[in-house]
């Protein structure tokens, strides 16, 4: 098992303790994060993603998609003992047992729909930056009138 230390990174760098504890976070989570049910996320475009899990033997009821803190948790919750109960199975090799899954997601990243088709649950993320966060271009003004020492006094007086 790899394990990183940030701590050369905290002596240099202010404000980026939370961006060090979700870097240690996925590092641990990584290795235990659970392989079923088998899933794939997909760069639609710049902005928007899905993620396909496949979930066969699930219906809408039986799934739980949720989002807080910028995580994401599906889980699937089926009645294991009513389905035992109702069938004589010979061989059973389609798993149909409960699952949690969670993503952890960027800022900025909202889910904006879920759809469960033939076996597959496809989740529509899309990243959507505030107009603030946005780069913008400043205008150099380049008149006559801008004067660096005409300007400097006018601050002068101004203030």
């Amino acid at each position: 098992m790899n394990t990183f230390d940030f701590a050369p990174l905290f002596r240099s760098a202010v404000g980026f303790d939370h961006l060090y504890s979700k870097l240690d976070r996925a590092t641990r989570t990584a290795q235990s994060q659970p392989s079923y049910p088998p899933y794939n996320i997909e760069l639609i475009d710049e902005d928007s993603y899905r993620i396909t899990m496949a979930l066969a033997g699930f219906n809408e009821s039986q799934l739980n998609i949720k989002t807080e803190s910028n995580v994401l948790t599906i889980t699937g919750d089926q009645d294991e003992q009513k389905d035992a109960e109702s069938r004589q199975y010979l061989h059973r090799g389609i798993a149909a047992r409960n699952f949690e899954h969670r993503f952890q997601l960027a800022e900025h990243v909202k889910v904006t729909s879920a759809s469960l088709v033939n076996g597959l649950l496809n989740i529509e993320l899309v990243r959507e930056i505030p107009e603030a966060m946005k780069p913008h271009t400043i205008s150099i003004n380049t008149s006559a009138d801008s004067n660096p020492q005409k300007l400097k006094s006018a601050s002068i007086k101004a203030a």
